[in-house]
């Protein structure tokens, strides 16, 4: 227990090292970048949504290079095959033997960060590459199964604004995103200071601040930071709010949803506020690490119905409703089989 005392003290005190690189290169974002890193700890992929230029791949990349992983990038196009990400099998002469034989030549899926530009460009066929590698970490090529490297971590990106030559994500691909993450404009403030140390060129390099080993040490230590029933409780109720029909869903949820987060809206929200307070420099998660955590959490898990669309009723605004139906200081406890 006293290891576990000092690990989360590490955790935070690698959380503060890490803004402190990044700040380097990304001005502001702080709320993202704290977002993706819960995504990191909870051993889950996320999904950045954000109009051009606000600093996605950038993000990424910096990452990247501050946590001292392999990273590579693949640019999602209309005409990438499957195996232009997986890998592929080709025919190479053995030198000692002279004959020849197949060869495995991975593809840019196996690193330990992956960049996914534009993942919405893509085919459904290339996308349920990428779905195999998310769920298994592994990849499927020749007849033959290959891990992926640990750890695997896919970051990827859209473009809200064009839709033509798109193929949206289908549900079961958004729901393998442990969070779907918006960045929106910065502020007046910040974007003064990106004007100033982008034109200027001022910006800093950026120096590794953590290992593989030592975040692969952070993910075990989520599943050891310990969660109340109340705050199981908070999380078990928030989602089963979402659910349109049922007996805990408020009026708005039935007015204006088709359907609700499924059991792994809980295994999210729970599992990222345990990363979230390690992150923070606690040792167990808070009702208010889950409400921080909502809207990435289950914005890609429930689906406006036509009226909510007719009104203009968007996502963020009903789990806005959503945290002011649920209270978070009323008692729960397990329901009864």
């Amino acid at each position: 227990m006293a290891d576990d005392v000092a690990a989360v003290q590490k955790c935070a005190e690698a959380y503060g090292r890490l803004r402190t690189e990044l700040a380097k290169v990304i001005v502001g974002q702080n709320e993202v970048i704290e977002q993706v890193l819960v995504a990191i700890c909870a051993r889950g992929h996320a999904l950045l949504e954000g109009v051009p230029g606000l600093a996605k791949t950038l993000l990424v990349s910096s990452l990247a290079r501050a946590m001292h992983l392999s990273f590579k990038r693949v640019q999602f196009t209309p005409d990438l095959m499957p195996s232009d990400i997986t890998g592929t099998d080709i025919i190479q002469e053995n030198l000692e033997t002279r004959s020849r034989e197949y060869k495995f030549l991975p593809g840019p899926l196996f690193a330990n960060l992956i960049l996914a530009d534009e993942i919405n460009r893509t085919p459904p066929k290339t996308q349920a590459a990428m779905l195999e590698a998310m769920q298994e970490r592994q990849i499927s090529a020749g007849g033959a199964v290959h891990k992926l490297p640990s750890p695997f971590f896919v970051l990827a990106t859209q473009n809200p604004l064009e839709q033509e030559g798109t193929y949206p994500l289908p549900e079961a691909q958004l729901d393998r995103f442990l969070l779907y993450i918006h960045l929106d404009y910065p502020s007046a403030a910040e974007e003064w200071d990106i004007a100033r140390v982008i034109t200027s060129g001022t910006s800093g390099e950026i120096q590794a601040v953590l290992s593989a080993d030592e975040i692969q040490t952070m993910q075990d230590l989520v599943n050891r930071v310990p969660v109340s029933d109340q705050v199981l409780g908070y999380a078990h109720a928030l989602v089963r709010a979402t659910r349109p029909g049922s007996k805990e869903a408020p009026e708005f949820v039935n007015r204006w949803l088709s359907w609700g987060a499924g059991p792994r809206g809980v295994l999210t929200l729970v599992n990222c506020a345990k990363a979230r307070a390690i992150l923070h420099g606690r040792h167990h998660a808070t009702a208010g690490d889950v409400q921080a955590i909502v809207k990435p959490a289950l914005r890609h898990r429930i689906a406006g119905n036509y009226a909510a669309q007719a009104a203009n009723m968007r996502n963020e605004q009903l789990l806005d409703m959503l945290i002011q139906a649920v209270p978070a200081d009323r008692k729960y406890e397990r329901p009864a089989a």
